[in-house]
């Protein structure tokens, strides 16, 4: 019996994501030779395989050239993708690029876009700026009404996967209203659209993220998705989903790294004796495994709340702040108490956990910080700051 109520197809659409992963990255030389050697996240031969096997899309009607699963089947792809360390991080960006044209996109977009994804095609979203982070209010890249649609100028910063996307769907101020987040659009641009520059930014985990540079950059009036200056309303709305898919990705992240650790511990000698079998390892080991099973618990629960409709809309927000905290940081103190665990093995690059532990901390960055979270969280019980004078 599964208590947490997955159908066997659903069961079976894990285990085939699962053997998929084992298949291509499974060995370190696999993974070593797919993200050269750990430089990267996203493999695009990789991903348009996952692509051709029908795995991307899952939660796409099927009028788009999707399977027309839900959001379950979606947090089970990525469960097992983070699990099996497919560096196929472009699926991620891709999916939430999804949620939001599902719900705003022309039919026209839809066909064209969700379809690309369905077949392996990237797509980014560029919200962030260096001075508007977590503050989105203060957006200042301007797309200037022309004749026939936008002029772009401005500069977008942490933009996952851009460097892979056929589209990113830019965030732009497009006029400024009474209320800071009024006059924000999203507009999409073609990756390869004349004045559009891309950098990579290195980072502790990879060159996912990356500088966009936009210099008179045009695009149609047709390249609106959902309403203008509407954006930032948009953007709350598919939240839900971008939160949980992050605390997937998370869970199977936080998962694996277990699974590493709790092999280590159960070979390695000290002492004459296992090191698993140390009281001091061993009640650790446990309570890494109660954090585990709870967030696990949690993301599920949240998963049937929102596929269910289930509470008020801010009941549902709430869980899922809360999932994509307590997930996030599970599987980031798993990966930090599996190095000290493992001691120098943990720290050297041979045996991963290093690895782990680098990618365990951006999530807790992204898809709106585990701070923000938790002003969410407060709020939704209404506990907000007071004015300051």
């Amino acid at each position: 019996m599964d208590i947490y109520g997955f159908t066997e197809e659903q069961r079976d659409f894990a285990a085939a994501i699962r053997t998929f992963c084992d298949k291509e990255c499974g060995t370190r030389e696999q993974l070593d030779a797919l993200t050269d050697g750990g430089a990267e996240q996203h493999n695009q031969a990789l991903h348009e395989k996952l692509a051709r096997a029908d795995y991307l899309g899952v939660s796409i009607p099927e009028e788009y050239g999707g399977s027309g699963g839900g959001l379950t089947e979606q947090l089970l792809l990525f469960q097992e993708l983070w699990r099996g360390l497919a560096p196929v991080h472009g699926a991620g960006t891709s999916h939430t690029v999804a949620g939001i044209l599902k719900g705003y996109a022309s039919e026209q977009q839809k066909k064209e876009l969700l379809g690309a994804i369905c077949e392996g095609q990237v797509m980014s979203i560029s919200i962030s700026e260096p001075g508007a982070g977590s503050d989105a209010a203060a957006i200042s890249c301007r797309a200037e009404r022309t004749s026939a649609g936008f002029r772009i100028n401005g500069q977008k910063t942490w933009c996952s996967d851009a460097r892979f996307a056929t589209w990113i769907l830019l965030v732009a101020r497009t006029s400024r209203g009474d209320r800071p987040h009024d006059g924000l659009t999203m507009l999409l641009v073609p990756s390869d659209a004349p004045g559009l520059e891309i950098r990579p930014i290195a980072t502790m985990g990879g060159r996912e993220v990356n500088d966009v540079f936009l210099t008179d950059v045009d695009v149609p009036a047709s390249a609106v998705v959902g309403k203008d200056g509407e954006a930032w309303r948009q953007l709350m709305a598919g939240l839900n989903g971008e939160r949980l898919v992050c605390a997937a990705q998370g869970l199977g992240m936080a998962q694996r790294t277990f699974d590493d650790l709790l092999a280590y511990v159960g070979q390695r000698e000290q002492f004459g004796a296992k090191i698993g079998t140390f009281q001091a390892l061993r009640h650790r080991i446990a309570d890494l495994a109660i954090e585990l099973e709870s967030a696990r618990a949690l993301t599920y629960a949240t998963m049937r709340r929102i596929e269910l409709g289930d509470g008020t809309p801010t009941e549902r927000m709430r869980a899922a702040s809360m999932a994509k905290v307590k997930v996030t940081e599970t599987a980031k103190k798993i990966a930090l108490e599996g190095v000290q665990m493992m001691g120098g093995y943990g720290y050297a690059v041979e045996y991963g956990m290093e690895r782990h532990l680098r990618l365990a901390i951006a999530p807790t960055i992204y898809a709106g910080t585990n701070e923000i979270q938790r002003d969410i969280i407060a709020g939704s019980y209404g506990l907000r700051p007071s004015a300051r004078g």
